[in-house]
């Protein structure tokens, strides 16, 4: 008899989980709600849409998430495949086409002789005997939230992500606008940049600080992921705050005076055309009216066009240290495995990271063979120490970072740390795979 096994979600993680699990054997079936029914944040019935960025941060091989990415290039992602065929200009990190990504994941899963898609809501954690993973994302339904918990016994948790907005290209004033990208002086750059002089900056900040925002719901409590905070909740922390965050100048001179602003607001291209593009780092919870009338006073977005605005809304995830065990494997729930940021993780690549050890391990378990824990000191292990190993009174979702790795043995120079890191972790990868994946 065949091995088979249902995922639910059809989003980074849940495409990722089918794909190796098909490409080991299983037949999966794959269940999305769209176009049935669709999140707040979500437009498209396609599979895979990106909703807050279309980022996925560093390519750098020494930096974190370079190299999870190089990790899971090497264990064959398919949201690798997907972000290189469709990416576009964008410095040092790796960008992609958001409508080209999520239509290339969602012919993958329609074409492969293993997968079946399955448009249809789920509602309860399936009763079976076959391998289930669950990735239905931070905006997981009161339904499912509500089978997960009775079947817990455990409250969930909750924080709030907030949506940047994203400008029509034509509508940019590119007398005040220039591109270039922070420390790229030989090139002109895949940033444009909107500099302010200190009485701009000024001006722009006061705004900001007074404007309107939308209002919490009376069962909500704001629990903001520090690494997505909104604009405003940064201007509330002081005046300089955005200086050195989101809107820091250093490295971004004008080419034109040769002189550095007081501060820059920077825009990334949102499609391979450049038709469109983000506010970096302006993610919001600020009303609709209020994002127009304050962000319309950055310099060469006076007349800009919003072809989406932001907004907010709530994550919902487990508290992982306490529910999982290092297979992403429910521990009150042999055979349920979690992927996504449903688990505890932040971020697209983490999110698809997680959905690639979860297809492993449920194929593994499916078909009869022993699963599988990346190694220590690999990216992929750092992510699976965080959801299991942090202490639960304490956990918060998490990007993947150095912090999450064992320390280096001896003592290395602090800019060689990321590169030492990177050569040991993928030394490491290769002889797991080699040993344990086969």
């Amino acid at each position: 008899m065949t091995a088979s096994m249902q995922i639910i979600g059809g989003g980074l993680a849940g495409c990722e989980a089918a794909w190796q699990a098909a490409q080991r054997g299983c037949l999966v079936e794959l269940y999305e709600m769209k176009p049935t029914r669709f999140s707040p944040a979500h437009e498209l019935d396609l599979l895979g849409e990106l909703v807050c960025s279309n980022s996925l941060r560093s390519n750098a091989p020494d930096s974190a998430v370079g190299l999870l990415k190089e990790e899971m290039r090497r264990l064959d992602s398919l949201i690798m495949r997907a972000a290189e065929a469709t990416a576009i200009p964008a410095g040092t990190a790796l960008a992609v086409d958001r409508l080209r990504f999520a239509a290339y994941l969602t012919q993958v899963m329609a074409e492969h002789p293993r997968i079946r898609v399955i448009r249809e809501e789920v509602t309860n954690l399936p009763e079976t005997d076959r391998p289930v993973i669950l990735a239905t994302g931070p905006l997981t339904s009161e339904a499912m939230t509500a089978s997960l918990i009775a079947m817990t016994g455990e409250q969930h948790l909750a924080f709030y992500d907030a949506i940047a907005p994203i400008v029509a290209a034509d509508s940019l004033n590119m007398e005040l606008i220039y591109r270039k990208s922070r420390w790229d002086d030989d090139t002109p750059g895949d940033y444009l940049n909107c500099p302010m002089d200190e009485a701009q900056y000024n001006a722009f900040i006061e705004l900001l600080g007074n404007a309107q925002t939308v209002p919490l719901k009376a069962f909500e409590e704001p629990k903001y992921f520090e690494g997505c905070l909104p604009i405003e909740v940064m201007c509330a922390r002081g005046r300089d705050t955005l200086r050195f965050g989101p809107m820091k100048p250093v490295g971004l001179a004008d080419p034109r005076t040769g002189k550095e602003p007081h501060a820059v607001v920077q825009l990334r291209a949102e499609n391979r055309d450049e038709t469109a593009y983000n506010l970096v780092g302006f993610q919001t919870k600020l009303t609709y009216a209020e994002q127009q009338r304050v962000f319309r006073t950055i310099p060469g977005l006076e007349q800009t066009e919003f072809v989406r605005l932001g907004s907010i809304h709530r994550n919902t995830f487990i508290c992982a240290p306490v529910l999982l065990d290092q297979f992403l494997q429910m521990k009150k729930r042999p055979g349920l495995f979690l992927a996504g940021q449903l688990s505890g993780v932040e971020g697209y690549v983490e999110s698809a990271a997680t959905g690639l050890l979860a297809g492993i391990n449920a194929a593994r378990l499916a078909l009869g063979q022993t699963m599988a824990a990346p190694p220590s000191g690999t990216a992929l292990c750092a992510l699976i120490r965080h959801l299991t190993e942090t202490d639960p009174a304490h956990f918060q979702p998490s990007n993947v970072n150095f912090g999450l790795f064992p320390p280096l043995l001896g003592r290395v120079r602090k800019k060689d740390r990321g590169g030492r890191r990177a050569e040991l972790a993928l030394r490491l990868l290769e002889e797991w795979k080699e040993e344990s994946l086969g």
